[in-house]
């Protein structure tokens, strides 16, 4: 099966860096039916970024809307799918490079059963062309 490349919307929201936060959004969102293809949290100075990718942008508004989710975007980034494979990931950062787009952060994962899943996130500015280089439509 040939991998897919989509270009998805994402949404941050910061929150405090302490137990439990995660699980508590998480939690929210599963309540409200909200699907997500992607997390993803890292510190931020002395609180929490949380980057969440929803299969349906529309259903994540308005249970982060419900929620008084101070939520920042939608932004853009890329959901790549496929089957695993040694380098899945190495032709697609060589496209990205050769177009001279500096990707801003990658997250991989193998998803069990021979498949992979990705999120590469480029600079807004340059997501026009990262999608042309990728070849999405």
């Amino acid at each position: 099966m040939p991998d897919t490349i989509r270009l998805v919307d994402y949404f941050y929201v910061e929150a405090p860096d302490k137990p439990g936060e995660g699980a508590r959004a998480l939690s929210y969102l599963k309540e409200a039916g909200v699907n997500l293809l992607a997390v993803h949290a890292f510190p931020k100075g002395r609180r929490s970024q949380v980057d969440f990718v929803p299969s349906d942008p529309a259903a994540f508004k308005a249970a982060a809307k419900a929620a008084k989710w101070k939520v920042v975007g939608h932004k853009k980034a890329f959901f790549l799918q496929g089957d695993d494979r040694v380098g899945a990931l190495v032709d697609y950062a060589a496209k990205l490079a050769e177009a001279k787009i500096n990707v801003t952060a990658t997250d991989a994962l193998t998803a069990g059963a021979g498949r992979f899943a990705a999120i590469v996130w480029v600079k807004a500015r340059d997501v026009k062309r990262a999608a042309k280089a990728l070849g999405v439509g």
